[in-house]
């Protein structure tokens, strides 16, 4: 209902591509609008907004005062009078004033003034931000940009997501792109991984986390120190970038203490993933299924996108005493915009859960085969097909279970930079603890829900049962594996921090060229949304492989003995590997405990 309303009743092209004062879309063919003589024309070779006084542009009711057109090109040059601007008209083919006065008589009309752009117009530049035409001169610009920019910041929150995703749009795809190589090369450090490339990638972990934080701050106080910082979208920056300092900061802190905890472990890790790797072996296709999972992430990102863009258009045309258009948004498009954003989060983990499922289905199938050196045959295609028969109902279960935790945190969010333009300290500090309390419960619930699927896939059950019968199999084998899964999952976390942090920090980057015109608040928590969703879609393969295995080790010991009758169905590689794990983690415990007693003093009854 929303896409067809959205379709039906939007105009993406207008935000795309802009629009002019008449009803027209700049770069394509248009219709009449009823009362605007002016509209209904031709402009697939006007590609350009022009505003006739670029120069003192005003805001009204978050509309732009000035007159628009659409121009076949910008003016490069200053233009001091009328015949300059005739001049251009007929050299160029682009008509800076109103449609219906012609060229030849630009310098004959009398009302010419009012109908041609206020003189002198100053050069300008198609730059790429929703096809505008800004003016070059520092002080139009400087105006240009503040009014530009006013109106965004004066916009709800679903028209600045608008703004900052068509702002960005270019750089935020690139860098994109550049996050897809990071998880190839990730990806690929995993499947071979050996005890220098496990080195390696916490070198470069630790490298990451320390650079990003070190250029966080230089830019804050570069940008702090500036004295050319006037905009108010150049002083959101220093906001933004003091608070991503201090974010990254705490987690480089804490990142790198956990790395110095666990650093005698990495031995144990390698070979954890080496054994991780032989099962993947067994299941080549697994490893492509996260390609599969990311370009229908993409497809549904873009038509979430697109509808998102027709809602934000979303308007009737109504004509002026003038004969100008304008757009009035119809009641309730900021609720089914709201209702729209809960979609993406409900759609976008159905189909993360989806992969997980079926790996965990694959990897279920391959356990419980008696005969290891003869595979079954697509279990791949096999897990995908047994989802779409029998457990789509469990999928859409534990996927809703996210999105209702995910919703209010981000709720709280939002309130909290609502409080803190009214600087409530202690409401502040409750809504972010109330926010972390939220985050914390959605990474167990997602934890939780792995060894969900993995229970259906192996018992075919439904939700709730396999969930009860998962909370029963983690309690009996929590303790024995959980420093084994705990240092699987701290590595692969480290995958995914790889990933974000390079992918941020080359978002830094680009977006410190536009610095002038784009705010980065939506830019650059877009591109680290992305980035960690490809890293996780991508690595989750080894994480839900991982977690896979130990909890089909754990359902074969509980329900056989290793007699002939009942022989356990688990690889003697990983038998020995959790057998050697206990025996280190019970002697860890019995040294501790002779310590303990050597160290304490017992009091002795006096005789």
């Amino acid at each position: 209902f929303i896409t067809g309303y959205a379709v039906m009743a939007g105009a993406a092209e207008r935000l795309v591509l802009g629009y002019d004062s008449f009803g027209n879309i700049c770069g394509r063919k248009n219709t009449p609008v009823k009362g605007a003589p002016l509209s209904g024309q031709d402009m697939t070779n006007k590609k350009y907004v022009f505003f006739l006084n670029s120069c003192s542009l005003e805001m009204q009711s978050l509309k732009i005062s000035s007159v628009s057109l659409c121009v076949s090109s910008c003016p490069q040059e200053q233009l001091n009078s009328l015949e300059d601007l005739q001049s251009f008209a007929r050299n160029n083919g682009s008509c800076l004033c109103v449609y219906n006065l012609n060229v030849s008589s630009y310098t004959l009309n009398p009302k010419a003034a009012e109908l041609c752009p206020t003189l002198p117009v100053p050069p300008s530049k198609s730059f790429p931000l929703f096809n505008r035409c800004v003016p070059q001169h520092p002080e139009c610009y400087s105006k240009y940009a503040s009014v530009l920019i006013s109106m965004v910041n004066e916009m709800d929150v679903f028209h600045r997501i608008l703004s900052g995703i068509l702002a960005g749009r270019d750089t935020v795809i690139g860098l994109s792109v550049l996050a897809l190589a990071f998880c190839f090369i990730v990806v690929l450090t995993f499947r071979f991984i050996r005890t220098l490339l496990v080195h390696t990638l916490i070198a470069l972990v630790v490298f990451g986390l320390l650079f990003v934080s070190g250029v966080l701050w230089w830019l804050y106080y570069d940008y702090r120190n500036d004295p050319s910082t006037e905009l108010e979208t150049q002083k959101e920056n220093v906001k933004f970038l003091l608070g991503y300092a201090i974010f990254s900061t705490i987690i480089t802190i804490v990142l790198l203490s956990l790395i110095l905890v666990l650093r005698k472990k990495l031995q144990f890790t390698v070979q954890l993933f080496q054994i991780v790797g032989k099962m993947i072996s067994r299941i080549p296709f697994l490893l492509f299924q996260p390609l599969w999972t990311f370009l229908i992430l993409i497809v549904y990102w873009i038509f979430w996108v697109a509808v998102l863009l027709s809602l934000g258009t979303a308007g009737t045309a109504q004509t002026t005493s003038e004969g100008q258009v304008e757009y009035r948004a119809l009641s309730g498009i900021c609720y089914m915009a709201w209702y729209h954003f809960v979609g993406l989060i409900w759609t976008s983990e159905f189909i993360l859960a989806c992969q997980q499922m079926t790996i965990a289905g694959a990897v279920v199938t391959c356990y419980f085969n008696r005969n290891k050196n003869s595979p079954p045959r697509h279990p791949v295609l096999s897990s995908i097909s047994i989802i779409f028969c029998y457990h789509l109902g469990t999928v859409v279960k534990g996927s809703f279970l996210i999105t209702i935790l995910r919703i209010p945190r981000i709720v709280l969010l939002h309130l909290f930079n609502i409080l803190k333009q009214k600087e409530s300290a202690c409401a502040k500090c409750l809504l972010k603890c109330c926010s972390c309390w939220l985050w914390c419960q959605e990474g167990c619930l997602s934890y939780f829900n792995q060894h969900v699927y993995t229970t259906t896939a192996i018992n075919g059950t439904s939700f709730c049962t396999s969930a009860k019968d998962a909370v029963r199999i983690l309690a009996k084998s929590s303790a024995e594996f959980a420093s084994i899964s705990c240092c699987g999952d701290f590595i692969i976390f480290l995958g995914k921090v790889f990933v974000v942090c390079f992918t941020v920090f080359g978002g830094l980057m680009a977006f410190n060229y536009h610095q002038e015109l784009q705010a980065w608040v939506v830019p650059l928590l877009l591109v680290g949304f992305f980035a960690y969703l490809m890293s996780h879609s991508f690595l989750s393969v080894f994480e839900v492989t991982l977690d896979a295995m130990f909890l089909c080790f754990a359902v074969d010991m509980e329900t056989n003995d290793g007699s002939a009758e009942k022989p356990y169905f688990v690889d003697q590689e990983l038998l020995m590997f959790v057998n050697q794990s206990n025996n280190l983690t019970e002697g860890h415990k019995h040294r501790t405990m002779r310590r303990d007693n050597e160290d304490g003093t017992e009091l002795q009854p006096m005789v």
